[in-house]
């Protein structure tokens, strides 16, 4: 009954952490604007919100007498700080200046997918070939997905800009997650995630405020800002890795199918969005692809506790690890 209890709790706090995580588009969307009203600079979001985590880590790591990385660890922390801290920040803030959160959702659903293919080719890992297929059909709907709209804004079969920004967006997390993922064992998901933001403090700071905004900016979207560095870039992680400590990875990690889904619903109340049937269909085919992807991830020679960990694959839209190495050693 006990450990029910547990798993349970570990379910919610999985829940949780993906809906926090899910409202990072739209939050994002809110704090850019649109190119007919624009807001503040997918630049100054970049910086201020990796500045606004970095703080908060630096008092966490602080607090709990967190030891230094080793010069070993400091390199894929580098390299987990470019892509999660710069790279996908900053590319989401530059499309979704040009499209919807709605639309971007499609796109990010294909991130585990990514993640895995990046550890593949990163670290050396064999993936079964319907894996390789699942990555590909994955692919082809997103492209689908982007060429149709494309047609219907007028522009001829062709990849849009912003649609070229998004899959920028995912490159980038997932060289982030598959490097933050090589150190996670040895510091803990929670302090991978710290070190990420403090290692970015000398960069964030003075780029906020090289960036920071002349014009007047509308409240919404300094709490848009505000959300996506206390948030997205910080807070969410700590109920995600503990959902996944508490209530198994394999199971917990399952509910990242629900975020895409997460974030075109809440896109309706914060920005206005309409629900779009052909969005939601292409939405979950994508998850539906990605669910059986995951499933060819794993290894079936592998014993049960490290095939579960293989099968949770990747965290949503703004992790800085990856929770498939992760498990217990988050808790600080």
């Amino acid at each position: 009954m006990q450990r029910m209890k547990k798993e349970t709790k570990g379910m919610w706090l999985g829940v949780l952490g993906v809906a926090i995580f899910a409202v990072t588009l739209p939050m994002t969307r809110l704090a850019t604007g649109s190119m007919q009203d624009p807001q503040l600079s997918a630049w100054f979001i970049t910086f201020a919100r990796a500045a606004l985590a970095g703080c908060l880590s630096l008092a966490f790591l602080g607090i709990t007498r967190s030891p230094l990385p080793t010069v070993a660890q400091r390199k894929p922390l580098f390299m987990a700080m470019l892509g999660n801290t710069v790279g996908f920040p900053l590319c989401l803030g530059l499309a979704l200046r040009h499209v919807t959160s709605g639309h971007a959702a499609v796109f990010t659903a294909l991130l585990p997918l990514a993640t895995a293919a990046m550890a593949a080719w990163v670290l050396h890992q064999r993936a079964r070939l319907g894996f390789w297929v699942c990555a590909g059909l994955g692919a082809v709907l997103v492209m689908a997905f982007s060429l149709m709209r494309a047609y219907q804004h007028s522009q001829g079969f062709a990849l849009e800009w912003a649609d070229l920004l998004l899959l920028g967006a995912i490159l980038s997390a997932a060289v982030g997650y598959v490097f933050g993922a090589q150190v996670t064992p040895a510091l803990g998901a929670e302090r991978v995630i710290c070190w990420v933001c403090v290692m970015a403090l000398p960069f964030s700071v003075p780029g906020a405020l090289l960036n920071w905004p002349t014009t007047a900016i509308h409240t919404p979207s300094w709490l848009g800002l505000g959300y996506v560095g206390v948030f997205s870039m910080w807070a969410g992680f700590f109920a995600w890795y503990r959902g996944l400590a508490m209530g198994g990875a394999l199971r917990v990690s399952q509910v990242q199918l629900l975020q895409p889904f997460f974030s075109i619903l809440a896109a309706v109340p914060l920005l206005g969005e309409a629900l779009d049937p052909v969005t939601l269909g292409f939405a979950l085919a994508v998850v539906a692809v990605v669910f059986l992807g995951k499933r060819f991830a794993s290894n079936p020679t592998a014993t049960p506790a490290i095939a579960a960990d293989q099968a949770a694959a990747v965290s949503p839209v703004s992790p800085v690890t990856d929770p498939a190495v992760t498990q217990l050693k988050a808790a600080p």
